[in-house]
């Protein structure tokens, strides 16, 4: 099916898929955390439902379509995003009564939809008072700001406070030399706690962590769950800062040689609407050869990606195949139709049921 299938494609080997989970529940059960993974990077139920199987007690969402396709296969969703808009909150208020919702937010402004809503809709949502850890992108600046939006939840009829998440989206360093970042997020850690144990509100739950930061989660102070998502495919940037060696790449996009005619390049038809324009992993490309790693892929235009193939004695022909493993996996996934997952000389077409936007309706093909 590789040899025939149309390019390009996300393939998947299922075996390092299997080893990665596997490899992460270990982890964290040998440190006393559980693991959360955020569906993001495969936006797939039957991917969802190995990492359950293999022990993760529930799932992180992003987006209400996403809450929707995995509240079929999970009855514990945390919807690890500020929910903004009536619309967004009906769906995920009529998720399934069985489904123990989770929000997390930082604002008094979010707070009050949310509880709007889930007053409107008579259920029960728990509710994670979301903190800055340093990337500066949402969350909290201040211990003061967190106990006064906890002491909001805990007064609201409806809600329940379950504590506080954060994602240290900033370290993004080869794992060896993070422990700068590590020690100002300890300390920043702290304040927090030592500010919400005085008023009453020590946080039950501490959700937290990253794939750059997976393998030192036990290094971070209260932390009880994890939510990475990347570390069960990798990329570029797994294997660029020792999070990953080449054994644990599980995701490529299967690409097609369709221009020889420029010396020095191969031209392949997995452009930007394929793999992604994205940094990670390093500053000279966007991906490089599964098979050949010296070979990557010097740029992109829409449709076309190139090769530079100008430091290596191979030279591929006009109809070759080649698997490309990209710099960030997430939104190289997002922009495939479909998986092909890969089991030895077995091969299925996978769908991305929590790809898109639009409402989720389930069928007979992606159910199952």
């Amino acid at each position: 099916m590789l040899s025939t299938c149309e390019t390009p494609v996300g393939v998947i080997d299922l075996p390092r898929v299997r080893a990665n989970i596997e490899r992460v529940v270990t982890y964290c059960s040998h440190h006393g955390i559980t693991w959360r993974p955020h569906v993001k990077t495969h936006k797939s139920l039957r991917i969802a439902r190995l990492q359950l199987q293999a022990g993760a007690p529930g799932l992180t969402v992003a987006t209400p379509r996403e809450a929707e396709v995995m509240a079929t296969v999970t009855d514990d969703l945390l919807v690890a995003y500020p929910v903004v808009g009536g619309n967004k909150l009906e769906r995920l208020m009529a998720l399934p009564n069985s489904v123990r919702l989770m929000i997390g937010l930082d604002s008094s402004e979010v707070l009050a939809m949310v509880r709007h809503a889930a007053a409107a809709a008579n259920r029960s949502v728990r509710v994670l008072v979301e903190i800055d850890a340093g990337l500066g992108r949402v969350g909290l600046q201040t211990p003061a700001e967190a106990v006064r939006l906890a002491g909001e939840i805990r007064e609201s009829p409806a809600l329940e406070y379950a504590g506080i998440m954060f994602y240290p989206g900033q370290i993004r360093s080869h794992s060896s030399t993070q422990d700068a970042d590590l020690a100002v997020l300890r300390g920043l850690l702290e304040a927090f706690y030592d500010a919400l144990g005085a008023a009453g509100l020590a946080p039950s739950l501490v959700s937290g962590g990253s794939t750059p930061t997976l393998w030192r989660s036990h290094e971070i102070p209260g932390l009880t769950e994890i939510r990475p998502g990347t570390c069960i495919f990798f990329d570029r940037e797994g294997l660029a800062i020792d999070v990953a060696g080449p054994e644990h790449l599980a995701y490529s996009v299967l690409a097609t040689v369709v221009s020889m005619a420029v010396s020095g390049q191969a031209v392949v038809d997995a452009g930007s609407k394929a793999l992604a324009k994205e940094a990670r992993g390093g500053d000279d490309g966007f991906g490089f050869l599964l098979d050949r790693p010296e070979v990557l892929v010097r740029s992109l235009s829409e449709e076309h990606g190139i090769l530079d193939i100008s430091a290596t004695d191979w030279r591929p022909a006009v109809g070759d195949r080649v698997r490309i493993v990209p710099n960030h996996v997430c939104v190289s996934v997002n922009l495939q139709d479909h998986l092909l997952a890969v089991d030895g000389e077995h091969v299925e077409r996978w769908p991305l049921e929590a790809r898109g936007r639009g409402p989720y309706e389930a069928t007979g093909e992606n159910s199952n």
